[in-house]
Formats: C-alpha cells, sequence, structure tokens
C-alpha cells in the first residue's frame, strides 16, 4: 500500500499493531478458523498494550485517537493475516462504544468504558433482528418501562450477533413506545448498555450461528423474554435511540472498510509473492499479463477504496470535533462518505481475494495458503452491516435525489 499522506500518528498505529499482529502468525488464524475458537489471546494482547482504547477519551484511559486511527488499526490487523476474524474480535470494542461514550453520563462511563479498554469486559452491538434485517426503523425487540421507574423488561430477538458468547456489555437498540404508535419510525427507539448474564438472569437465551467465514470468532441468535435491565441502562434521552445510535453506525462502516483493504491488501501480497515464485512453462508465471494485469487492476481498485476510506474516517472526526459548531462536517456527509467506503473497500476486496485464490490455482483451495480463508472471509463486507444494494438505494435517495425504491 502506498503511505504517502497519512498523518504521523496513523503510521505510528499502523507499525506498532503490525509488530503486535507479527506475534500471531498465519497458523494461528488457521487453527482457530478450523476449530472456530475465540482468539482470546490476541484480544489480551492487544488489551495489554491499549489499542481497545484507541478512539476512546484520554480521561477515561484511552487514547484520544480518532476514528482515523482506528481504521488504520483495523486495516493492520485484517493486513497481517489475521483477516476478518482477528478485525472482528475486538471492533466491536471500539465502534460500539462511541454512543457511549458521547451520549453517556459519567457514571455509565465511567463504570464501563475502562473495563473494556483493559479487556476485562468485551462488548457487542444488539440491533439486527430476523424479521426485520436492514429494515432497522422497523425493529420489534420491546424494552417496556416498570411501573415505578425502575426497570425495563426486554422480550425480543436479535440476530448476527458478533462475539456475543463471551461479550460482558451489549449495546442494544430497542423500542420503548411501539412501531405502531409513533408517527415515524425513527421514533421511539432507545439505546441501552445492558449486561448479558445468563447464569443469574432468567429471560435470556443465546444460539451459535455455524457460518462460512471468520469462525474464529462467534455469531448469534439472541432471545430476551422479560429480560429485565436497569431503568439506570438507558443511554441518553428515551425514544432518542436511533440518532444516538448513528454515531456508532458510521464508526462501523469505517472500520470494515478498513479491515476490508487490509484483507484485499493481503491477498495481493500473497498472490504476487507466488506469481514470481511459481515456475510453469520455464517462466515464473507473474510474467503472463494474464496472472499480472488481474492483480494490478486489483491493487489499483483497493488504492481508490483507500482514498474513499480514509475520508470519510477524517469526515467522522471532524464531525465529532468540540471546536467551532459552524466548522463541524453534518452527519449526511459523514453517512454518504462511510457507506460509500464501505461498498469501495468490499468490493475492492472481493476482487482481490478471488484473483488471489486464481492466481494460485489449485493450490489457492489449500488451507496452508490462506487465500481461501480470506477469500470466504471477504464476503462479510459485502453483505453487512449494510448490503450493496442498500448502500445504492442510500446513495440514489441521497445524493442523486432519485424516488425512494424501499
Amino acid at each position: 500500500m502506498e503511505t504517502i499522506g497519512f498523518t504521523e500518528n496513523q503510521m505510528t498505529v499502523r507499525e506498532a499493531v503490525a509488530t503486535l499482529c507479527a506475534k500471531f502468525p498465519n497458523s494461528y488464524w488457521q487453527e482457530h478458523d478450523q476449530h472456530e475458537q475465540d482468539p482470546k489471546e490476541f484480544h489480551a494482547a492487544l488489551a495489554k498494550d491499549g489499542w481497545l482504547g484507541i478512539a476512546l477519551p484520554e480521561e477515561l484511559g484511552g487514547s484520544g485517537l480518532g476514528i482515523s486511527e482506528a481504521t488504520m488499526m483495523m486495516q493492520a490487523i485484517a493486513e497481517s493475516g489475521a483477516g476478518m476474524a482477528g478485525a472482528q474480535s475486538i471492533h466491536g470494542n471500539v465502534y460500539a462504544t462511541q454512543p457511549l461514550a458521547r451520549f453517556g453520563n459519567q457514571e455509565q462511563r465511567e463504570g464501563t468504558i475502562p473495563k473494556i479498554i483493559s479487556g476485562e469486559w468485551r462488548t457487542c452491538f444488539g440491533v439486527t433482528e430476523p424479521n426485520t434485517g436492514l429494515d432497522t426503523l422497523r425493529l420489534r425487540t420491546l424494552a417496556q418501562k416498570s411501573a415505578d421507574g425502575q426497570l425495563y423488561s426486554v422480550t425480543g430477538q436479535k440476530i448476527w450477533i458478533t462475539c456475543a458468547q463471551v461479550a460482558r456489555k451489549m449495546m442494544l437498540l430497542a423500542r420503548t413506545t411501539p412501531l405502531e404508535e409513533v408517527k415515524k419510525p425513527s421514533e421511539g427507539l432507545s439505546l441501552f448498555c445492558i449486561d448479558l448474564d445468563r447464569e443469574n438472569t432468567p429471560g435470556l437465551d443465546m444460539r451459535k450461528i455455524k457460518k462460512m467465514g471468520g469462525r474464529a470468532v462467534d455469531a448469534n441468535e439472541v432471545f430476551f423474554d422479560n429480560y429485565p435491565i436497569p431503568a439506570d441502562t438507558l443511554i441518553g434521552a428515551e425514544n432518542q435511540g436511533f440518532k444516538i445510535i448513528l454515531q456508532g453506525m458510521n464508526a462501523e462502516r469505517c472500520l470494515l472498510a478498513g479491515e476490508a483493504l487490509g484483507l484485499g491488501y493481503a491477498a495481493v501480497a500473497r498472490a504476487t509473492g507466488y506469481a514470481r515464485e511459481r515456475v510453469v512453462f520455464g517462466r515464473p508465471i507473474g510474467a503472463n499479463q494474464g496472472i499480472a494485469h488481474p492483480l494490478a487492476d486489483a491493487y489499483m481498485r483497493l488504492e481508490a477504496a483507500k482514498h474513499a476510506t480514509y475520508h470519510a474516517a477524517r469526515l467522522y472526526d471532524q464531525s465529532q470535533s468540540t471546536g467551532d459548531a459552524s466548522s463541524k462536517v453534518r452527519q449526511g456527509a459523514v453517512g454518504v462518505a462511510a457507506n460509500t467506503a464501505k461498498y469501495l473497500a468490499a468490493e475492492a476486496a472481493f476482487t482481490a481475494c478471488e484473483r488471489a485464490v486464481l492466481t494460485h490455482g489449485g493450490m489457492g483451495y489449500a488451507v496452508e495458503y490462506d487465500v481461501e480463508r480470506w477469500l470466504r472471509e471477504c464476503l462479510v463486507p459485502r453483505i453487512a452491516p449494510v448490503s450493496r444494494e442498500m448502500v445504492m438505494n442510500y446513495i440514489g435517495e441521497k445524493v442523486l435525489g432519485l424516488p425512494r425504491s424501499y
């Protein structure tokens, strides 16, 4: 990757994280993928060196850096060979905490964020539901307040919740006003930072989902059945959760774009190394334009997506600035940039990973060369947290002014 134009902080992050990741070779990730083992040693190593707090306030034990630096960290992790599995083992701790850090009260922030940064607690993001999918505004999980106002009772189901099996906390988006009683679907949603306590609190169940890639991290269906949560777990104002959670959603798109870039650059590097060394018909296969041109094209796609990704991350950080309000970037611009970056990086990663497998020929199918694992994982950013088609719908409506299609 060409690194001209990055800040000193970004390059320092890239180099330090790459050094740490070198302690976890590809064999580590192959084994954890095959046996579906959580990479707890990797998570602990990042926590020990303070990386989980990269974009969290210094007064809470974080580094006080931005999503620009966090995106570089996630790219370096994926690029090291850890792929999406390595990135997903920690990225929820980075983006899911952004709404808490910005909108939580002092007690919530001080009681939760330092323990996430230290690695004592892990967190997950509870938004997606099986019957609404990408239609977030129509989710049905209901949090009903008790008569004395001390508790909420949560009933509903979430799906594709990464790391729920190992998480202590969940950032939960739920309805506090039923959909039928609001004027607009964006109203009536509230955000909570809750404990996941299956052992001592009834009404909570989790079921792991067997999946194609990223097997080292768990994905889950989470069921709530009158699960009690304290009223003081509410983040910000009741019924204002959707506006609050956008802080985490745009951050997530930036981080995921960085992860996709890392995966793509790793794939191109592995493929070009193989193409230089593999000799067929008396010469390296990389001398053939049928091999060289697809890889060169994949690299250029990654470079273009890289610029879009770090542009989006920079806008996100500017939108969070505490300086002159008139200089802040509006959230709509951040949303457009973050969705664009996520789309372009995911497509570039898919192109790179597919061509890496094809460059290896039959050996691209072998576990030991890693490219088959990366190909399985590169489908994640094309699908989540929002599909390619929904990104195009969003750009069509918000940027091009076309009629809404959904």
